[in-house]
């Protein structure tokens, strides 16, 4: 049981005003960036690997992606993603939820630039509140990672990429509105280049705003005898600046430094009925590679999670939620093989009008990784170690092979554990929290086959997940609470498969996949029954296709039926919704857009009495240099 943290603001800007100074120094030497992400993925191994090298199951969102799809949000760019299903309470701006490989909304590990965000008092990450014009690119890499990031990666890894320039002068614009009285604007300009002897940088500053009026997020629920109907429009407002910089010395010495900060205003119906939230982001990164076979880097970061509530507009209460981390990694190229070596602290802080009994903890973690090819197969182990002032230590690790056995086919297996920690909440919330809660545990075993061929590419996996030591509520009175506490009383097995498909039919781009899930406690009273809300099958189908300087395009996304409750007494129908787009591109870097979502006006809900948008359209005019 979580419960939904507040936060308090803080209006200052000193970390992205610093990194703003900087920003000119850096674009003077007509730099190029230190790490080019076009062409590799980073978070399966935490080393650069091509995406078709990887040994796990990974979805990259590209930026054309997301300009393509315009969508309203970032939960709304996941729906429906390989593995993915989202519970979202209203509109955009109102909490989120996401699911991967259905185990819990916590069990998925977010970072943004290699920086791990998310609230130490309630496990989540606010999704709802990272605008998607920030974003570059998006890697989803799904199964246990807990080898190679410790805590929270049970379901997999969500790794945002904010903007990032692409050639020696790069300005981009993007002006927007639709109904609901919503409103998008953003602009940026970056750069990009080297010189002759391999030295160089980039820099990149963009700045987005969104509002909206909203619409009623809320339907009266009878059962619930706090519940007090408000039917008005529930709006929200965000803006937000982000920044990044590096240099190259030369061959070996390289230094990034990027920041991102959105903060905002959101409506909804409830006891508290509004908050100002914000979210921040800073990290900077130190790299050293004096040849081909060592790289050694140091990364620092903080994630500031915050919020103030209000009720009927008198504030009523603040949550703070600070992560300050850094990490040590080398690795070493040793005959055919690489191994990777490297240390991760971090420091979990939450500050609040809410007596917490502890508010501070520490976690270290060492680990170590090996990546070989024998011929056409390959291999991946993982092992690692955390100790945390606040529950001891958890150690986990992974084993991961692939065996090419044609040009076209390959097969992959995996085992590996993972775990996650309690957050503040389960711990110390008053008259609520147990000190003395263990991590949740898992265990999980994935077997793949992927193809690749001329028209484009297919991959099917099947995985087992099970999950012991579920934080749940128990009923169970104590002397010290009683009326109970959380305690490790839940146990849950998940089954599932994925298949995708990414091909060109007729001059179509079509990119396809479904996921059909098994999701069930396996523990106490709800034993036999689907965990909430995850439904069994999920899928959705892209259709794009150029026809010169127009574009068509259209999304069908389908979600079962599912369960609102851990008893399955409220039951949630399957929905599908249908997005269309149409683009003209005027001029060669101008295109005008129009997206048409939810076209046969469906009323659904991922989340029990909390309707979606119906029926809805949006219209934007982008500049983007080619």
């Amino acid at each position: 049981m979580h419960y939904r943290h507040f936060h308090a603001p803080r209006r200052s800007l000193l970390a992205i005003g610093l990194l703003g100074c900087i920003a000119p120094a850096f674009a003077a030497d007509a730099a190029r960036a230190a790490t080019e992400l076009d062409d590799v993925i980073v978070t399966a191994s935490r080393t650069p690997q091509a995406p078709d090298s990887a040994l796990a199951a990974v979805t990259v969102i590209t930026r054309e992606d997301i300009e393509r799809r315009a969508p309203a949000s970032l939960p709304e760019l996941l729906r429906g993603m390989p593995g993915i299903s989202i519970a979202a309470n209203g509109g955009p701006g109102k909490v989120a939820s996401t699911f991967l490989r259905g185990t819990e909304s916590d069990h998925v590990l977010v970072l943004v630039d290699g920086v791990r965000i998310g609230s130490t008092t309630s496990g989540g990450a606010a999704f709802q509140d990272i605008p998607v014009e920030q974003i570059e690119r998006i890697e989803i890499v799904r199964g246990p990672f807990s080898s190679l990031y410790g805590s929270d990666a049970i379901g997999g890894v969500i790794h945002i990429f904010t903007r990032r320039p692409h050639d020696a002068f790069d300005p981009s614009l993007n002006i927007g509105a639709g109904n609901y009285g919503t409103q998008r604007y953003g602009a940026g300009i970056g750069g990009r280049g080297e010189t002759s002897d391999d030295r160089g940088g980039w820099y990149q500053v963009h700045a987005a705003y969104e509002s909206t009026d909203g619409f009623d997020s809320y339907r009266d629920n009878p059962a619930n005898a706090f519940d007090s109907p408000n039917p008005d429009r529930d709006g929200y407002r965000n803006s937000s600046l982000s920044l990044g910089a590096g240099h190259r010395f030369n061959k070996a010495w390289d230094v990034e430094a990027r920041a991102l900060r959105a903060e905002g205003n959101n409506k909804y119906d409830g006891f508290n009925d509004e908050s100002d939230i914000v979210q921040q982001v800073v990290g900077g990164r130190l790299r050293y590679a004096p040849n081909d076979k060592i790289t050694v880097s140091l990364n620092l970061g903080r994630a500031d999670d915050l919020s103030d509530n209000f009720s009927l507009g008198l504030p009523n209460g603040h949550f703070d939620s600070h992560r300050t981390s850094g990490s040590l990694q080398g690795d070493f190229g040793v005959g055919a093989g690489l191994a990777t070596l490297g240390y991760d602290w971090r420091r979990d802080e939450v500050g609040s009008d809410t007596p917490y009994d502890q508010t501070a903890r520490i976690t270290r973690g060492v680990f170590g990784q090996w990546q070989q090819a024998f011929g056409a197969q390959s291999l991946q182990l993982g092992l690692r170690r955390d100790d945390d002032t606040q529950f001891g230590g958890e150690t986990t690790g992974s084993a991961r092979w692939g065996w090419e056995f044609t040009e076209a086919l390959r097969l992959t297996a995996s085992y590996g554990t993972a775990f996650r920690a309690p957050t503040f909440n389960d711990l110390y919330f008053p008259f609520f929290g147990n000190p003395d809660l263990a991590p949740e545990t898992s265990r999980s075993f994935e077997l793949g086959l992927r193809g690749k061929h001329g028209w484009g590419g297919w991959s099917v996996n099947a995985f087992e997940t099970r999950i012991d030591d579920l934080i749940s509520y128990d009923p169970t009175p104590t002397p010290e609470r009683p009326f109970g506490q959380p305690n490790n009383v839940d146990e849950a097995r998940i089954r599932g498969t994925e298949a995708t498909v990414d091909a060109t039919v007729l001059g179509w781009a079509v990119q396809g996949n479904i996921t059909w899930l098994d999701p069930r406690s396996t523990s106490g009273f709800d034993d036999g029954n689907l965990l909430p809300r995850r439904s069994r099958t999920n899928a959705r189908v892209d259709a794009d296709r150029s026809f010169g300087a127009f574009s068509v395009g259209a999304s069908v996304a389908a979600t079962g039926e599912r369960y609102d409750d851990p008893g399955n007494t409220l039951r949630m129908g399957g929905y599908a919704t249908t997005d269309l787009r149409f683009g003209y591109t005027f001029a060669q870097a101008w295109t005008l857009q129009v997206n048409a979502n939810n076209v046969f006006d469906k009323t659904y809900e991922t989340a029990m009495f909390y309707p979606q948008a119906g029926r809805n359209w949006f219209v934007s005019l982008r500049y983007a240099a080619k």
